[in-house]
């Protein structure tokens, strides 16, 4: 594979840089906004399904060695993939808020910024969302882009450039190859989407340990509890110098707990109890939605996904990291930390249940927040078979993450 360099070169985003990053981030949680749909139930689904195939479909994307979707996705004895992506798309309604990114030298190409693969399991369902931070460097294969471009394969580029190559298809591919796991599923989704969701779902609640004051995005909040929305809910995605030690890995620990939080609000019944909502917020994720034919060319297929997810317990939606270490050739990057990352791909693969050892320090983006109510009596006559110590498994200590049963404050940087 060739070392020469054929991408664009963007601003390093992983180290404490003096000046502020795009809005990359924000889409940190567009697997919940699409959550919208894949919960939604099957009434709600049906409706989705009919749009789905009128606005999504003639934009879908082939996904390289797509085996053929079986109309049953209990078919899948392993559960399946899907992969998601924020790209950041410099819309005309909104590019008046990415500053340069937009307008500036760093206005070319799209780059894929946000990077998750979310692993439904087979039974007992269990979700787990993977994030993998955009400048994580790895080998991207060959791909090919929408002007029929090859572009050869590359043996360390930042994870954020697949997009710029062959769009979606060769973000799945570089994130396939990395994980060794398949895909079956991908979709990649714009900024408009993520700040019409976080409207349309009337805000989402966040913890603050400490005050965040942050200069770069503007960002000044109090500790405590708040409502974010608009130009203030951007401004708390964004935020990397407002928390822990100001790198890009916290800050994706800040927008897990906004997931969870996002997470918990739809599934408890204050949105997927609301139709009217449901349809909005379904409507906004399909207009903003790019998709796999996998997903595309049978819509009914996203509400046999929504059927399967939609009542997994706050307990197995396990929100992860990847796994990395310092890339010793550049401060600002990451590289694999392999042996855990089989640790993680290991557990996945036998179905237990996640144990998060990490424990939380003054350079991570969130502190977790201590239970004000002691937890419900386990009934010891009938155990849960899915919970007994043979099906846990304690992930290795570097590798950062929470359940949505959990709840996280922001660890601001004003204390």
């Amino acid at each position: 594979m060739s070392d020469t360099p054929r991408r664009r070169h963007t601003i390093a985003r992983h180290g404490q840089l003096e000046t502020p990053s795009p809005l990359s981030q924000l889409l940190k949680f567009i697997a919940i906004g699409l959550a919208v749909v894949l919960v939604s139930g099957f009434g709600v689904g049906v409706y989705i399904a009919y749009d789905f195939s009128s606005t999504v479909a003639a934009n879908a994307v082939d996904l390289d060695g797509q085996e053929v979707i079986p109309p049953d996705i209990g078919e899948y004895e392993s559960g399946f993939n899907l992969v998601l992506t924020g790209v950041d798309t410099c819309e005309e309604k909104y590019k008046d808020l990415f500053g340069d990114r937009c307008t500036g030298g760093d206005a070319e190409g799209t780059l894929n910024d946000v990077n998750l693969l979310v692993h439904v399991s087979q039974e007992p369902r269990r979700i787990t969302v993977v994030s993998f931070p955009r400048d994580l460097m790895l080998p991207i294969p060959e791909c090919t882009d929408e002007d029929g471009n090859v572009h050869s394969a590359m043996s360390k580029q930042p994870l954020n450039t697949a997009y710029t190559d062959g769009g979606l298809n060769c973000v799945v591919q570089t994130i396939s190859q990395l994980t060794g796991q398949d895909v079956q599923f991908a979709a990649s989704v714009t900024f408009g989407g993520v700040i019409e969701i976080t409207n349309a779902i009337g805000g989402v609640d966040v913890c603050l340990a400490n005050p965040i004051k942050d200069r770069y995005t503007g960002l000044d909040m109090t500790a405590g509890t708040h409502t974010v929305e608009g130009l203030q809910a951007l401004q708390f995605l964004r935020t990397r110098h407002g928390v822990g030690d100001g790198s890009d890995l916290g800050r994706i620990g800040n927008q897990q707990q906004y997931m969870s939080s996002l997470a918990r609000k739809m599934i408890s019944g204050e949105v997927l109890g609301n139709v009217p909502v449901m349809l909005k917020l379904a409507n906004t994720a399909l207009s903003n939605l790019e998709a796999s034919t996998s997903l595309a060319n049978n819509p009914m297929t996203l509400v046999q996904i929504a059927l399967a997810v939609k009542s997994v317990p706050f307990e197995d939606i396990v929100f992860v990291q990847y796994p990395t270490g310092a890339d010793y050739a550049d401060p600002n990057k990451v590289v694999p930390n392999e042996e855990a990352a089989a640790a993680l791909w290991d557990a996945i693969e036998a179905n237990a249940q996640l144990q998060i050892t990490h424990e939380n320090n003054s350079n991570d983006g969130v502190v977790v927040k201590e239970p004000t109510e002691p937890s419900a009596p386990v009934d010891e006559a009938t155990p849960d078979p899915a919970a007994t110590p043979d099906n846990v498994v304690a992930l290795p200590d570097s590798i950062k993450g929470n359940s949505a049963a959990q709840e996280t404050c922001s660890n601001g940087n004003v204390r």
